[in-house]
């Protein structure tokens, strides 16, 4: 079956407002009412920019802050189509759901939860009449399925801007049953239930993972086609996800989680002696065992064993999972150390720790058991790779890493998925010139299904074409809306455009593929990160994953100019997207 679209994807514009005024919806919420010319189309730098558009009741926005007061220092580039966000030491960000849109005032609502912590609270706190906000976004809005019999809702007082929105102006007829938890009374709402709607306040200490869960599990399970949302601290959050999904069977179109904030554990006494320590002198390298741990415990099947079976005696897993008694032996004193489980030396049994219920979520397992975690093995040999000027991943696996993952669904599948936020990227793409005159595309790379969607959003309607071996093309198949549309062979096109088709690709297999290219097109477009995402806390490490997997770093202007210059082309120019991508239009020599 065909993979449908979830998200309508938005431009990307810095926008500046004003503070209009400041009110206690409730005294644990503060809504701050903004409003600016930047809410309406504008022209920033000669060039214009389209109205702030937010239709989805959980759009939600970046708030600019900085911590040393010096915000336009810590504002990101804005490109005629996208943002660049370049480095900034004292910028901070925080993500923040519209309360209300009201175009015809010219105003944006935003309600700021009163707990006295963090930037964003700190700065509604104090906001004046007159004080500016610089925000970007939303980039996308939910899509909800078209048949619905009954929708869930479910947050903590995060999520009330995002259910009160809902209930507002819902699109959809069918009944909302609601679950919120508050941290006191005082933080009830009068929100717009209408007749078939069902509400239910819990009063839990904030980010109670067990009060959410249990609440949840009290909720009536309606009949029919249904959807359910979800927004509240992240961790209290995986019981929820693991019960909708593995004992109410909702699939994953109909299924929306978002951990809305993250609570920070005070730090031990001996690990804040540590960190004091480390504050005096040179930090200490981390070990890599508990990594090794954990991805041994997923492996084998043991955290969900122990998440589908609380209570579990160390005898009956070791039978459950087939794995001898010493060997889990040796496996469960590190993984109680590490907070993966609880140990059963009182008798209950064994439970997930903290750590383990974490990995119950599939995003947070990836990073042990999926393609990212590969790579990380694959630096054993970083060594040698340097020494002999390959890539690690080579030696480590006897083969490149454009072999494995054309053969291997899975993996190649990872690419895909990782590939999806190119589509809030492309608009400076979609928007180019040279698609005025294009009939025939031809794609190719695992990019390909977010140029398709960005091509479909921009109204362009090119025939469409994909270049790729069976395995790859089967995986992007199941990843296009409309996959019938698309002629599945090589041959001529207008233009070829080539999304993320070198990431995984050496510069010899890269120079393959451009030598390839120019046999059935004069013109291609090369989609690929050249710098590291200034946003990411792992910018540092982008050159080092590019070197493991291809034995080059991360290709900037000169690298894919070089590549393009020995494969019979030359760059006609480049267009900025944002986020360390660019796309290189490349005109046959």
């Amino acid at each position: 079956m065909a993979a449908q679209r979830a998200y309508t994807t938005h431009p990307l514009v810095l926008r500046r407002v004003t503070v209009r005024r400041v009110h206690e919806v409730t005294p644990r919420m503060r809504r701050v009412v903004l409003g600016g010319d930047d809410l309406a189309a504008f022209t920033r730098d000669g060039t214009a920019h389209p109205a702030f558009a937010a239709p989805g009741f959980d759009d939600h926005i970046k708030l600019i802050l900085a911590s040393d007061g010096d915000v336009r220092a810590a504002l990101p580039a804005q490109l005629p189509h996208g943002i660049e966000w370049t480095p900034a030491e004292h910028r901070l960000t925080r993500d923040y759901t519209p309360r209300r849109v009201d175009h015809r005032a010219g105003e944006l609502h935003l309600d700021f939860v009163v707990h006295g912590e963090g930037p964003a609270e700190a700065w509604s706190a104090s906001a004046r009449e007159g004080d500016e906000l610089w925000f970007v976004g939303p980039k996308s809005s939910l899509r909800l399925p078209e048949r619905l019999d009954w929708i869930l809702l479910i947050g903590d007082e995060t999520a009330l801007p995002a259910i009160g929105r809902f209930l507002d102006e819902r699109t959809v007829d069918a009944p909302a049953h609601v679950l919120v938890t508050v941290s006191d009374d005082a933080a009830r709402q009068e929100l717009a239930l209408r007749d078939g709607d069902t509400i239910t306040w819990v009063v839990a200490e904030p980010g109670d993972a067990a009060a959410l869960d249990a609440a949840v599990r009290a909720l009536p399970s309606p009949a029919g086609e249904g959807f359910a949302w979800a927004a509240a601290e992240s961790r209290a959050l995986l019981p929820v996800r693991r019960y909708l999904k593995r004992e109410r069977k909702l699939t994953k179109d109909r299924v929306n989680i978002t951990g809305y904030w993250h609570r920070e554990e005070a730090a031990a006494p001996e690990a804040q002696g540590t960190a004091d320590a480390a504050a005096q002198g040179p930090a200490e390298i981390p070990s890599p065992l508990p990594w090794l741990v954990a991805r041994a415990a997923l492996q084998l099947g043991l955290v969900d064993a122990v998440a589908d079976a609380p209570g579990l005696s160390a005898e009956a897993l070791a039978a459950r999972l087939g794995v001898p008694g010493p060997g889990i032996g040796v496996l469960l004193p590190l993984l109680a150390a590490y907070g993966v489980v609880v140990g059963d030396d009182d008798g209950a049994g064994l439970r997930l720790g903290p750590v383990g219920e974490e990995l119950t979520d599939d995003h947070e397992r990836e990073e042990y058991t999926g393609h990212e975690a590969e790579l990380l093995l694959a630096l054993a040999h970083l060594a040698p790779a340097l020494r002999d000027g390959t890539s690690p991943w080579r030696l480590a696996s006897g083969a490149g890493l454009h072999d494995t993952v054309t053969h291997d669904a899975d993996r190649y599948g990872e690419l895909v998925e990782e590939c999806e936020q190119l589509v809030f990227l492309l608009t400076g793409l979609t928007a180019d010139p040279l698609w005025e005159d294009v009939g025939t595309c031809l794609l190719t790379g695992p990019g390909s299904a977010s140029v398709v969607a960005a091509l479909d959003d921009a109204g362009r309607r090119p025939r469409l074409r994909i270049a790729e071996e069976a395995t790859p093309a089967e995986v992007l198949r199941g990843h296009l809306t409309a996959p019938d549309r698309i002629d599945w062979t090589a041959g001529p096109a207008d233009v070829a455009v080539a999304a993320k088709a070198l990431a995984h690709r050496t510069d010899e297999e890269a120079s393959q593929l451009l030598t390839r290219l120019a046999e059935w097109t004069g013109t291609a477009v090369l989609v690929e990160a050249s710098r590291p995402d200034g946003l990411s806390p792992h910018a540092a490490e982008a050159a080092l994953h590019a070197y493991t997997a291809t034995g080059s770093p991360l290709r900037d202007s000169a690298a894919i100019a070089a590549l393009a210059e020995r494969s019979g082309w030359s760059v006609d120019r480049t267009i900025a997207l944002g986020w360390g991508t660019e796309a290189t239009v490349l005109r046959r020599t």
